[in-house]
């Protein structure tokens, strides 16, 4: 007889084995105190800690006028959206959530999802029901969502390597020169930080007659003069055909969308089973997210500070040797290299300094390149980045972590 419960125990073991195994903290996050939360321990004990990688990146889901909005609307509207898009889950906060985002990212029309990782799985798997014969191009380290959308639609894929636009026009040479084709790619990668080249890569969508499709959920808020991502700030969001986004980073609240132009909205809309046959957002979800957004249209100064921040600690790990990953976004990521040591860093950091980092390990990244990745925002103090830097400083010399040179 199969033994069930021991299959899922290898699993389990498997994983531990191989020092990626996780604990989730429990947190709770006190309202106007970001980045701040109390944690509770096994044995029922508290312990304030300091947040330092929530993807909530300049603390919107605190802020007092998504809070407002959400109270509102729960009180007009109440707590669920009654059904699908389809049947009965149309609000009015969600049309009109798509209209502001749409206008955001200069497009016709905008298409709400109940998250990023769905918005885009399904997305990509619909792209290929309606252009039969599609070849995706898709950079090798594209977020698993996009992955599973490419895989999920069963067409030809190929990946090219990250961010190599050569090797991106050799792929794109070599295909059929009538097929349709879509190249899948991301702006600001979450796990290095690098940015993708947009023009260089919408130049070759020209050249060869290929649809664009970019993921701006790292960066949409964070970039560009009303925070439209990064293909604002580079001056081509009328370049791109398809951008995807999340309303869980920063915007702080909940969801995902695609925005294009009409018809492509329209017939993804009618096709996509992931957004078909789900349960659409709720409406105190929706009124939050489209606050939250108006307020980050006019709000430069949020992304100004943000940066500031970013900047400010990769200076201070760069001074103490601790071995920052060289990036030109937000994202501080600390390589460790060591799935049980960057396990016991992030484990040592909560337990007897009050820092909440969780480790990075496989499949997130490969093995060997095991790391801590840190989003300071706006939120985040200089007496928090110091008491941050001397702990990882103690650390690493506990633990015997290879440090970077300092600069003499």
């Amino acid at each position: 007889m199969y033994d069930y419960k021991a299959a899922f125990e290898t699993a389990v073991e498997q994983v531990k084995g191989e020092g990626r195994y996780r604990v989730f903290a429990d947190l709770k996050r006190v309202r106007g105190q970001f980045p701040m939360a109390v944690r509770r321990r096994e044995d029922g004990s508290e312990q304030d800690v300091v947040i330092w990688c929530s993807n909530d990146y300049l603390g919107m889901g605190q802020h007092p006028a998504v809070i407002e909005a959400m109270t509102v609307e729960i009180e007009a509207a109440g707590a669920g959206a009654g059904g699908t898009r389809n049947i009965s889950g149309t609000t009015r906060s969600a049309v009109d959530l798509e209209a502001e985002l749409a206008s955001w990212h200069q497009k016709e029309a905008a298409l709400l999802f109940t998250s990023g990782y769905v918005g885009n799985e399904a997305t990509l798997a619909t792209l290929q029901k309606i252009l039969p014969g599609l070849i995706i191009f898709s950079d090798a380290l594209n977020h698993a969502s996009m992955i599973a959308g490419i895989r999920h639609g069963g067409c030809e894929r190929h990946v090219f390597r990250h961010n190599d636009l050569g090797h991106l026009e050799q792929l794109l040479a070599a295909a059929p020169a009538d097929a349709p084709k879509l190249i899948a790619f991301e702006s600001v990668y979450s796990m290095d930080g690098d940015i993708a080249d947009l023009k260089g890569t919408i130049a070759l969508a020209r050249q060869y007659n290929a649809m664009t499709y970019l993921d701006e959920v790292h960066a949409v808020g964070l970039y560009g003069e009303t925070g439209a991502g990064v293909a604002e700030r580079d001056g081509v969001l009328n370049q791109i055909d398809i951008i995807e986004c999340t309303l869980g980073k920063a915007v702080g609240v909940m969801g995902g969308y695609i925005a294009a132009d009409a018809v492509i909205v329209d017939a993804v809309r009618s096709w996509a089973s992931g957004f078909i046959f789900t349960t659409s957002l709720p409406p105190a979800l929706t009124a939050g997210a489209l606050a939250s957004v108006r307020h980050l249209k006019t709000h430069p100064e949020l992304r100004t500070a943000h940066q500031e921040r970013a900047q400010a600690l990769k200076d201070r790990f760069a001074a103490a040797g601790i071995p920052v990953m060289a990036n030109d976004s937000h994202i501080v990521p600390v390589m460790v290299g060591d799935p049980v040591h960057t396990k016991m860093v992030s484990d040592m950091l909560l337990e007897e300094h009050g820092v909440y980092v969780q480790p990075i390990n496989y499949p997130t990244v490969p093995k060997g390149t095991e790391r801590l990745r840190f989003t300071p925002s706006p939120n985040h103090t200089d007496e928090m980045m110091d008491a941050l830097v001397s702990a990882m400083d103690k650390l690493w010399s506990h633990c015997r972590i290879a440090r970077m040179p300092t600069a003499a």
